[in-house]
């Protein structure tokens, strides 16, 4: 054999070994404390491993309240540093698609000015849609309307894949459907209430001064109206949805600029046990946007696991003057609704720290507990509420027997592939099938090496690289045919076949790789799982069907000693 034949050779038995070598861990599924030093498995998919389907709803009505509330209260602090006195009026959701906020100038003199004042800084994102007397009712511009829409879908697949990627799931399929819904897929979670609970919460951190001008029997009597019109919270129902009955009930009992929130007491079996109303703030003065870090820390004195907040230095002035403000008072950590803690402010605080303590009970329940909570702060809060529209947990026997039927199907179709080939092209047609099994394990290799998933469109994929491996063999052999017929020897047959057949095989292969990258970058879900399998299949194919195929028929014709071809 010539040295460039050794070369080859040697290089397709390298990559051969490589490959099996690769692929063990995933063909005898071994543990991952093995001693084996190749751990990677190949990644499978919802389909094939079980996992979590979840729709996701997004609530725009919430967003648009929080959002009128947040820059009604920017207003206010802006007025404030003008020397401008005002109060905060009451929030009226009657359109809950266009919520509008009142806020008081105390001084009427001043009126005129402030509505200058918020529509220059605050002229984008307010629009003014009231003035009597001495109060400016504001909603939200129209523009900021569409603006928050546009953005609310792509920021929350974003906060979502950030909070995935910390949970530790293998290739999330997270992707939009149509204006108002997300699809996310979560192959091989174990804990599905837990992934459910670090996707589905907002995780909008707000620091609320607590009112103290309401007497404990003030907001017992409110209690005892809310038990009486029939409000409690349910398990299953959403806590937000719970707040919004209360404070609906309460609208004329609570101070202007309040509402109700509660701190919950949860079992080992994270059931409510009890509900404390607080009377804070509608209006945030800090939420987590200001947030830098958060990061678990432990208690030393009860040994109890709690959240250390760091501001960025915006958000720890702010911080710092709500704190020298409201010496003596009550300040809300609030994290969706629920009451965290509200630890009293004895002096002014500064430097921008903070913490969430959990309260009592099972270490370990609060220090998994804290450290969902500091993940979901640090991915970031999700700008707008999710719902979950429809959840489906796919079992592991599904995805087991989802593999045991396309295993079946592949090796029954490689079968009969096979026996036509050396039926049809005696030894030619074993070559063939020689190099069918090795395109077949370099795909697989390369799908362990970079990582992709595989799911059953991607099995798919592997079904038909075989299928093309076979038409570029095809292709082949009948060049070689007629080059026998033509009166070559074997040897001059075997190399003007390949190098006829070099120039169809790649245009074969290369219109169909134009296919697989549009799939892959318009298709979605299983569509790119198929279009990731087939452009790694056409690669090992044009490299199987032309270069290790012409190793081994050189191999077999020898240096021209063999007189025919078994073809």
């Amino acid at each position: 054999m010539a040295r460039g034949w050794w070369f080859r050779f040697g290089f397709l038995s390298f990559l051969v070994v490589l490959a099996l070598a690769g692929t063990a861990p995933t063909f005898f599924n071994m543990k991952e404390d093995s001693s084996y030093p190749m751990k990677k498995k190949i990644n499978l998919g919802l389909d094939l491993q079980g996992g979590l389907y979840m729709v996701l709803g997004i609530d725009f009505a919430k967003v648009y309240r929080d959002e009128v509330l947040t820059y009604v209260r920017k207003s206010q602090q802006t007025l404030k540093a003008d020397g401008i006195e005002t109060s905060l009026g009451s929030l009226d959701t009657s359109d809950s698609q266009d919520p509008k906020h009142s806020l008081t100038v105390t001084n009427s003199q001043d009126l005129e000015k402030a509505r200058a004042r918020i529509k220059e800084m605050y002229g984008y994102p307010l629009r003014i849609t009231k003035e009597e007397s001495n109060s400016l009712t504001y909603g939200l511009g129209r523009d900021y309307l569409r603006e928050i829409e546009d953005s609310a879908l792509s920021k929350s697949i974003e906060v979502i894949r950030n909070r995935i990627d910390e949970f530790g799931v293998t290739e999330p399929e997270i992707v939009s459907q149509g204006t108002d819904r997300i699809v996310v897929q979560l192959p091989g979670v174990k804990d599905i209430t837990r992934a459910k609970d670090l996707i589905g919460k907002t995780a909008k951190l707000e620091f609320k001064i607590v009112n103290d001008k309401v007497t404990g029997t003030q907001i017992a009597d409110m209690m005892a109206k809310v038990k009486t019109a029939g409000i409690e919270f349910k398990k299953g129902e959403r806590f937000s949805d719970f707040l919004k009955k209360v404070n609906e009930t309460l609208a004329t009992d609570l101070p202007q600029g309040y509402e109700i929130a509660y701190g919950k007491t949860t079992n080992k079996n994270n059931e409510i046990t009890s509900l404390d109303p607080y009377v804070v703030e509608n209006a945030a003065a800090l939420t987590g946007e200001e947030l830098q870090e958060a990061f678990v820390r432990i208690d030393q004195e009860n040994n109890s696991p709690y959240v250390a907040l760091e501001f960025k230095p915006t958000g720890a002035k702010i911080f710092e003057e709500i704190t020298g403000n409201n010496k003596g008072r009550l300040m809300a950590i609030v994290l969706d609704g629920n009451v965290y803690s509200a630890p009293q402010i004895r002096d002014r605080i500064a430097g921008g720290s903070a913490q969430i303590t959990l309260g009592q009970g099972d270490y370990e329940n609060n220090m998994r507990e804290a450290r969902d909570l500091a993940l979901v702060l640090r991915a970031g809060a999700l700008p707008v509420e999710l719902v979950f529209e429809e959840q489906r947990v796919v079992g592991p026997s599904l995805g087991a027997d989802a593999i045991d039927k396309a295993q079946m199907a592949s090796i029954i179709g490689s079968l009969l592939v096979f026996v036509f080939m050396m039926i049809y092209y005696k030894l030619s047609g074993f070559i063939a099938c020689i190099t069918i099994l090795i395109n077949v394990l370099f795909t697989i290799g390369i799908l362990i090496a970079v990582g992709a998933t595989l799911s059953l469109p991607g099995i798919a994929g592997i079904a038909l690289t075989v299928g093309m491996a076979v038409d570029g063999n095809i292709i082949i052999y009948e060049r070689i045919r007629e080059e026998v017929r033509a009166g070559l020897s074997p040897l001059e047959a075997v190399r003007t076949g390949f190098d006829r057949a070099f120039w169809t095989i790649l245009d074969a292969n290369l219109t169909t790789a134009l296919a697989g990258l549009c799939l892959l970058n318009f298709g979605t879900g299983p569509v790119r799982g198929f279009a990731v399998t087939l452009l790694i299949g056409i690669t090992t194919t044009v490299y199987t069907s032309y270069f290790v195929s012409k190793v081994l028929f050189e191999m077999y014709v020898g240096r021209g000693n063999q007189k025919t071809l078994s073809i």
